[in-house]
């Protein structure tokens, strides 16, 4: 089985498991959201002042040296460094954002720039879901020390962590759970793993 086709197979799994969880009154999770930041490099040296003079939808943050472009299809946002190195968030899977930065690449390839697409690899999986509940966060977060931190003057979440998947879950009252996981499969498994422990802190309904 090709890469591409694993990753569709493991995201529809991660909807049919959210979808299968139906306790408590029949209620559904809605469907998890993932974003793929991608990692290409250009192998040369870019002007961010041309860029920013010439190129479509760019915004010029000259403070942190870096020039940020959006590409309408696929839906993405390019962070671009002087050295080539560029960082695109946004796609919802490795195709399209494989497809992003190539057009990206060429974008810069018509702004007069010696563009060689290369290192491409996917850095980081974002997924978010709704639990079909709301959390008790203070009671989470006792019951699942040290793994859990819980500030609530500087975060609304708990954040949870699962070294073993190098995967990071925020966890919010509403039910609502961001993972940012190294790929897919990651973060499946930590869904997998922090249901039993949310659903043993939910709030019941009345």
């Amino acid at each position: 089985m090709e890469t591409g086709e694993r990753a569709r197979l493991i995201f529809i799994l991660v909807l049919q498991l959210l979808l299968r969880i139906r306790r408590n009154r029949q209620q559904r999770c809605r469907r998890v959201l993932c974003g793929r930041p991608v990692f290409p490099r250009t192998r040369c040296h870019l002007n961010l002042r041309k860029i920013a003079l010439e190129g479509a939808n760019v915004i010029y943050k000259r403070d942190v040296g870096k020039v940020l472009m959006k590409l309408r299809k696929p839906r993405i946002t390019a962070t671009i460094w002087s050295s080539g190195k560029i960082i695109c968030t946004g796609a919802t899977s490795e195709e399209e954002a494989k497809f992003g930065a190539r057009r990206l690449a060429r974008s810069l390839q018509k702004l007069g720039f010696q563009v060689i697409f290369t290192d491409f690899k996917v850095v980081n999986v974002l997924a978010v879901c709704n639990m079909p509940f709301e959390i008790r966060l203070p009671e989470f977060t006792k019951n699942n020390r040290p793994h859990a931190s819980y500030e609530p003057e500087l975060h609304p979440a708990v954040c949870y962590r699962i070294k073993s998947l190098r995967a990071t879950l925020q966890i919010f009252s509403t039910g609502s759970i961001t993972v940012t996981g190294p790929n897919v499969k990651a973060v499946a498994t930590a869904v997998e793993q922090i249901y039993p422990f949310v659903f043993e802190s939910r709030k019941e309904i009345l």
